[in-house]
């Protein structure tokens, strides 16, 4: 199966959270989430303790503004539409990223995100609210981490001894310029106290290596996905010993574009993989960082950035098509593969005001007890899309 995206004006009608069945692929349901914002990104997906299916992400014009909120909608079981999203957080000074939703062993549901200003992800610090009712209120907010350039992005992970483990990738700025993601690497804050405090634990050898997305494989065994700041490969390193200490991350046989990836462990033992199948052998579009329309001050100046690190991290390749694959063999090889959208993913500019961007990207996957998997993503940063598939659709 393969998809063409829609037109840019399109989109806007058909975010109504409403469920419908794809008109020409059995097994297939697809939804555009409802929502206030001109720009929609970085969707989530979790179930809370009573079913139901929750996506959160963040909205406002665009990233790295003072309006970028997090916004939280709920499909209840049983529903076929996806609630009028709330707004669950508003700090007008700072743009709140990159969000998540963990329901702890102790019943308590934590939503975590980042919180930064401007296009500075090395000033960013990790915030949260608590929820004691299942996700159906939250608590005030706190500081997780104030380590500046702490950025979440994957879900928290409970290892055998019941220590907490959330995958964190550390934004570094270099010899005073703007942060561009040029010497990002990998870390792990590890709880031993159900989140009362937090210890960080870096990963060997890891520039470049971020997103770090973590899998339990049984017992201590443990396995990590990242997206490259280079553009090459997604990368991979394992865990003996319950994620205390990991391998260096090397390259798999799946291409990345500087963009985010999510894999989930099947109720058979697979893995699926959601991802962009391209890299920057596979297009010299580039754009000189993520935020370059902000990061002057108004939107649309560029600031100069000196060369200041022997490899620099690549934008603007094309964020599509966005891809499903399958391991069968533990992570180490994908060999099964559908695209799940296609199009030409330009993403040189992340304004959704004007309709620029098309890219299918920052996608969320995870697998229900009925077999169906639910994936969510970026649509043209203008809308956040949602797909259910069957289980006799699966690669």
């Amino acid at each position: 199966m393969s998809f063409t995206g829609l037109p840019p004006e399109a989109v806007p009608p058909l975010m109504t959270g409403i469920i419908v069945p794809h008109p020409s692929v059995e097994g297939r349901a697809e939804a555009y989430l409802p929502s206030p914002c001109i720009q929609n990104h970085a969707a989530n997906l979790a179930f809370l303790p009573d079913g139901t299916l929750s996506c959160v992400w963040f909205g406002g014009t665009m990233e790295g503004m003072g309006d970028i909120s997090i916004y939280m909608s709920r499909l209840a079981p049983g529903s076929e539409r996806w609630s009028e999203p709330e707004k669950m957080s508003d700090d007008p000074q700072k743009s709140e990223q990159n969000p998540l939703v963990f329901n702890a062993p102790d019943g308590k549901t934590w939503l975590l995100y980042t919180s930064q200003t401007s296009g500075n992800q090395d000033g960013a610090i990790v915030k949260c609210r608590i929820s004691n009712d299942g996700g159906k209120t939250f608590g005030p907010v706190r500081i997780l981490c104030d380590s500046p350039g702490t950025f979440v992005r994957q879900q928290i992970v409970v290892n055998g001894s019941g220590d907490w483990l959330l995958p964190v990738f550390r934004c570094v700025g270099l010899n005073g310029q703007r942060w561009s993601g040029d010497a990002d690497t990998a870390a792990v804050l590890i709880s031993r106290d159900g989140g009362a405090s937090w210890q960080m634990l870096d990963i060997p050898d890891s520039l470049g290596a971020v997103h770090m997305n973590i899998l339990p494989l049984g017992g201590d065994e443990m396995i990590a996905f990242y997206r490259n700041r280079f553009a090459e490969n997604i990368l991979s390193s394992r865990s003996t010993d319950g994620g205390e200490s990991w391998s260096a991350p090397a390259p798999i046989d799946l291409p990345n574009n500087n963009s985010s990836i999510q894999a989930t462990i099947l109720n058979n033992g697979a893995i699926a993989m959601v991802y962009n199948h391209a890299n920057a052998g596979t297009s010299d579009a580039r754009r000189q960082s993520l935020y370059d329309e902000i990061e002057g001050g108004e939107a649309g100046e560029t600031a100069v950035v000196a060369d200041n690190s022997a490899r620099k991290a690549v934008w603007g390749v094309p964020r599509a098509p966005l891809s499903l694959a399958i391991s069968r063999d533990s992570g180490r090889s994908f060999p099964d593969r559908v695209d799940l959208d296609t199009g030409d993913g330009f993403c040189l500019s992340n304004n959704s005001k004007d309709s620029l961007n098309r890219e299918f990207s920052y996608p969320s996957v995870l697998q229900g007890r009925d077999g169906a998997l639910h994936i969510a993503y970026t649509y043209y940063r203008r809308a956040i899309k949602y797909v259910r598939l069957a289980p006799q659709s699966l690669p």
